[in-house]
């Protein structure tokens, strides 16, 4: 079996914003613009936490960001986990990860999550067994089953209160125990802040990045409800799969692209790529 280390299948992501930013129950709103020398911008629809890392990256290619989460993070109170039998941590997200470490001071256990940015989360927050998958659920479930075995003790998935895939019912297929448990709530917000709303009919954005397809449904539906579904029309859609972009085939886009890996870094690459064919036009 292949040994545990820091991180795998290539370098994290730098995640500098740690959680104590976080409000205690619940994640403040903070819409944030950073201008850039050319004048492009991206809307930003992560969580606040990551959206600050990915907006880092964005201004490196002179592309200015307007923050606006799709979804607020507020976390369970927990009793502490009785991690005394669990073999390992299944993470499907950066703020699972956060979640985790609020209700337990362990950080030994090996930690197996879902892409390097939540990787990269796991060791900031201290944890110092941890392997990344490619970023996928297919590909953490792919990741268990060669690093872990079923008679070596139960799984423990810490999650939201809304999951994708079904990571659980296909690691019991494979014989494995594993426990969900719900350590946060991602709850979507009501309405597009005025600063976005501006910034859309202003026509000042020149991207939209999408992250899952929970965050794309909740765009769609929210563009449509204040009236600027069509000012989507001078916007590139970046999907970190196909799954997202299927969600936003309903908007005008004037182009929608698709990241070959479903992860940021390949994101970005899709953003190069644009910005490459737009400068030679």
């Amino acid at each position: 079996m292949p040994p545990f280390f820091g991180v795998s299948e290539g370098p994290p992501i730098a995640d500098p914003i740690g959680s104590e930013r976080y409000v205690e129950g619940g994640e403040a709103r903070n819409l944030t613009e950073i201008s850039s020398r050319h004048g492009m911008q991206a809307l930003v629809t992560r969580p606040r936490e990551e959206s600050q890392s990915l907006a880092a990256a964005l201004a490196l290619r002179d592309v200015g960001s307007v923050i606006e989460p799709m979804m607020e993070v507020h976390y369970c109170v927990a009793a502490a986990l009785d991690l005394n039998a669990v073999q390992a941590i299944l993470c499907t997200s950066a703020n699972g990860v956060r979640a985790l470490a609020r209700v337990t001071g362990e950080r030994g256990l090996h930690l197996l999550a879902v892409g390097e940015t939540t990787a990269s989360r796991a060791l900031a927050e201290g944890f110092t067994s941890v392997a990344s998958a490619g970023g996928a659920v297919t590909d953490l479930v792919r990741l268990a089953a060669a690093r872990l075995r079923p008679q070596n003790g139960p799984l423990l998935h810490v999650a939201s209160n809304i999951v994708s895939g079904d990571l659980v019912g296909a690691l019991r297929a494979r014989g494995f125990v594993i426990e969900r448990r719900i350590l946060y709530e991602a709850r979507p917000i009501e309405r597009l802040s005025a600063a976005a709303l501006n910034a859309l009919r202003g026509r000042t954005i020149d991207f939209a990045a999408f992250f899952s397809p929970r965050t794309a449904g909740i765009f769609v539906e929210l563009a449509g409800s204040a009236g600027v579904a069509g000012c989507c029309r001078t916007i590139t859609s970046l999907a970190i799969s196909a799954a997202v972009d299927a969600v936003l085939t309903g908007l005008p886009w004037q182009d929608r692209r698709v990241a070959e890996r479903p992860n940021q870094p390949a994101l970005l690459d899709t953003l190069d790529v644009v910005l490459a064919e737009r400068r030679r036009h």
